[in-house]
């Protein structure tokens, strides 16, 4: 049970970091100076986010 327990803090944690993605690539998308760019794929980060959280629940689900 402890273990199950474990698999959704990670669920948490993924889901927080892909919507915290999207809005900073949102941010990004609108930016206004087109010259200010950034280190971090945020997409990319966001979809490596959301494969955690499908692979996650999935397991925590499966018991």
């Amino acid at each position: 049970m402890a273990q199950m327990s474990g698999y959704w803090i990670v669920v948490a944690i993924a889901f927080v970091v892909a919507v915290g993605s999207g809005l900073a690539d949102r941010r990004r998308m609108r930016r206004t100076d087109l010259d200010r760019v950034g280190m971090i794929d945020w997409r990319t980060l966001q979809l490596v986010a959301i494969a955690v959280l499908l692979i996650g629940a999935s397991l925590a689900l499966k018991g």
